[in-house]
């Protein structure tokens, strides 16, 4: 009798053994998942900030957008690595019936907001791309219309992801003055038909200067030049040629944006001129960059 109860405790001892040994691997391997887990919500929680820096990037610096696609493609690459890892781990954690109800459906709304931000990003590349699409046109249709014109008086050309029209001060102006010429008219015509095809679009005009110091009896100083130079320009496609005054912005940006150095005739040249923007309404642009809900 006394051997039989033997055997039994024996027994006993070697079942619970294997159970807790069961257990052990099992609290292992939900230890080494939350930590894997753990690992892939931090580089989702930073692809998500490195995504926000560049947004901010293309708004306030207007990266131009082909970086920006490379960039933006490489984070998508990354997320979907990683939402790939992350599905397998909740998988396998529901397998194990180890992780809490709550914590899936925590995992869950990361997943589908990350998923919505995704979806915004897409949007906003084709809108880029299409916008473009539209600059490249513009540019066709401006070098066409201007296309009599001497290509050192007249520049037209993308940047920052805007049409720029640079139009030197000797075919805009007489030396010193902010009056336009009458040879200027030409110039003006053309660019103010093809801004009124276009009209959700904004024009901004800026004046530039040489950094010679002016002075005169009307003129104060270059400040003084280059804003009546952009205001006489603003004013010449209101009154002559109908551009809607709503649509434009005139600023003066006197010689504190060169486009050569100062220290050649050649580059002081350069530098006096009159730049014509043409870029997306400013409403437009911010509704682009805000998060459809």
């Amino acid at each position: 009798m006394k051997k039989l109860i033997l055997g039994v405790l024996v027994l006993g001892l070697m079942t619970s053994c294997v159970s807790k040994k069961k257990f052990v691997a099992l609290q292992s391997e939900k230890d080494q998942l939350m930590q894997s887990l753990e690992s892939n919500k931090k580089l989702l929680n930073d692809c998500n900030d490195e995504k926000s820096k560049l947004m901010s990037d293309l708004s306030a610096k207007g990266v131009e957008i082909t970086g920006a696609n490379k960039q933006i493609k490489s984070l998508e690459d990354q997320i979907s690595n990683l939402q790939n890892n992350n599905t397998n781990l909740l998988k396998r954690l529901e397998d194990l019936s180890i992780i809490s109800q709550s914590g899936a459906e925590s995992i869950k709304k990361s997943l589908d907001a990350m998923n919505e931000k995704d979806k915004y990003i897409k949007n906003l590349t084709t809108s880029m791309q299409r916008k473009d699409s539209m600059n490249m046109a513009l540019v066709m249709n401006l070098k066409r219309s201007l296309g009599s014109i001497n290509d050192e008086d007249v520049q037209i050309e993308v940047k920052k992801g805007v049409v720029y029209i640079s139009i030197s001060d000797k075919m805009l102006f007489t030396s010193g003055s902010a009056n336009i010429n009458a040879s200027a008219q030409d110039v003006l015509s053309k660019v103010a038909k093809v801004v009124n095809d276009h009209n959700d679009l904004d024009i901004l005009v800026e004046g530039h200067t040489d950094n010679v110091p002016m002075t005169g009896a009307c003129i104060t100083d270059n400040w003084d030049l280059s804003a009546k130079r952009a205001t006489a320009v603003v004013r010449t496609l209101q009154n002559k040629y109908k551009v809607d005054p709503a649509r434009m912005t005139a600023g003066g940006r006197s010689e504190y944006v060169p486009k050569a150095p100062n220290t050649t005739a050649d580059g002081k040249k350069a530098n006096r001129r009159t730049e014509i923007i043409i870029l997306p309404k400013l409403d437009q642009f911010f509704q682009l960059m805000t998060p459809q809900k």
